[in-house]
C-alpha cells in the first residue's frame, strides 16, 4: 500500500507501517526526527493527489480546534488578539479540512473533540468515529486521543491494561502527558504517538486497505 502520514516528526507511525512492507512516507513542516529518508519536508497538502492508497494525519495543528481551547476565541490571552486566535482557527480547520477532504479512500485524522466554531468551518464535517487510549495497546499511558475515521474501521484494542487507582504514584506515572514540564519540547512529546497505538494503526488499518484493494483487483 502506498500510505502517507501528515505532520508527524517522530516517524514512529510511518516505521510501524514500514515493518509490514507498505510504501510509506511521513511530512511535516519540520524535518524528521530520526533523519529518514523517507520523510517529506513540507506542507502535505501540496502532495495529497499523489496517488495515495492510505492517509493518516497525526499531529495537525488543533490548538485553537479543540473545545478546551474555545474560551480564547471570546477572550485572548495576554499578548494576544482576538484577531490572530481567529487567524489560527482558519488555519486550522483549512489543514484539517483539506486532509480529511482529500482525494484518498482511506483517511485518518488525529484531533481532540472540537468546539462548534471549527465544526462549521470543516467542510463535510463528522464526529470522531472513537477516542482510544494508549493503555487499550499494552501502552502504560493516558492520552485519550480522538480519531476521525473515513473508509478505516474503528482500531479495537490489542493488550487492554487496566488503569491504577486514582491517587497512586502509579496513576501519577500514567499521566506523563499532561503533567509534562513547561519547555520548548513539551508540545513535541505530548503528541508523540505511542509505539503500540501506531503498530495498532499499521497492522489494522493496513490489513483492511489491502483487503478492499485486493477484492477490487
Amino acid at each position: 500500500m502506498r500510505v502517507l502520514i501528515g505532520c508527524e516528526t517522530s516517524g514512529v507511525v510511518r516505521r510501524a507501517f514500514a515493518a509490514l512492507g507498505h510504501d510509506v512516507w511521513s511530512c511535516d513542516l519540520l524535518p524528521s526526527e530520526d533523519g529518514s529518508n523517507r520523510h517529506i519536508t513540507g506542507d502535505v497538502r501540496d502532495i495529497l493527489s499523489d496517488g495515495w492508497d492510505l492517509l493518516a494525519v497525526m499531529h495537525p495543528p488543533c490548538t485553537r480546534l479543540c473545545n478546551s481551547g474555545v474560551r480564547w476565541l471570546s477572550v485572548p490571552p495576554p499578548g494576544r488578539s482576538l484577531e490572530s486566535m481567529w487567524a489560527e482557527l482558519h488555519e486550522g480547520a483549512a489543514l484539517f479540512s483539506a486532509c480529511w477532504n482529500a482525494p484518498i479512500d482511506r483517511v485518518a485524522v488525529e484531533n481532540p473533540v472540537m468546539h462548534r466554531h471549527a465544526k462549521v468551518l470543516i467542510e463535510n464535517f463528522q464526529p470522531a468515529a472513537q477516542t482510544v487510549q494508549p493503555h487499550w495497546f499494552g501502552e502504560p499511558a493516558f492520552k485519550a486521543t480522538g480519531l476521525y475515521l473515513k473508509g478505516l474501521p474503528p482500531l479495537v484494542a490489542t493488550n487492554r491494561l487496566s488503569p491504577p487507582a486514582p491517587g497512586t504514584e502509579e496513576h501519577k506515572a500514567w499521566s506523563k502527558v499532561h503533567r509534562a514540564s513547561p519547555g520548548p519540547n513539551r508540545w513535541k512529546e505530548r503528541s508523540r504517538t505511542y509505539d503500540g497505538v501506531a503498530a495498532a494503526m499499521a497492522s489494522q488499518w493496513g490489513a483492511h486497505a489491502l483487503s478492499e484493494v485486493r477484492a477490487v483487483a
